[in-house]
């Protein structure tokens, strides 16, 4: 791996750390440091929607303030680098906790989840972006 390999796999972590930081916020413009402007994004394995950016940026913020409580973990990433591009699966898991005090386990509203992220990067002036994220929900559980 050479030195430019190297900073591009750093830069394209940070890039999917600030995808979960993004979500989990709730600081849905954070996500334009992460999507270009005409990335499509599928969520529709895990019921969600398909859309631009802007249309998922509005869906997110509309659904997720159900679940104040949210916490994304990303595994360990695999990059390939093919013709200018990067293509990116990596694992997550995630939950969505309907709020933020301390409750039994087994409240209502809560969703535990996981399967994979596949993102197809593009490096643009601004930095790595993702041009197209696929969703791959694996399993849910709903208590």
């Amino acid at each position: 791996m050479d030195h430019q390999e190297l900073a591009d796999r750093s830069e394209i972590t940070g890039l999917l750390a600030r995808y979960t930081h993004a979500i989990d916020s709730g600081q849905w413009d954070l996500l334009d440091e992460v999507f270009s402007e005409d990335a499509v994004i599928d969520y529709s394995s895990s019921g969600g929607i398909t859309g631009t950016r802007d249309e998922v940026k509005a869906w997110l913020a509309e659904v997720l303030v159900h679940w104040p409580a949210r916490l994304h973990l990303i595994g360990a990433a695999r990059i390939d680098f093919q013709d200018g591009e990067a293509r990116v699966s990596a694992p997550f898991t995630d939950t969505l906790a309907p709020t933020r005090e301390m409750v039994a386990a087994g409240t209502e509203g809560f969703l535990h989840g996981g399967g994979y992220y596949h993102h197809r990067l593009r490096r643009t002036p601004d930095g790595w972006r993702s041009v197209e994220l696929v969703e791959e929900q694996t399993w849910r559980t709903v208590s």
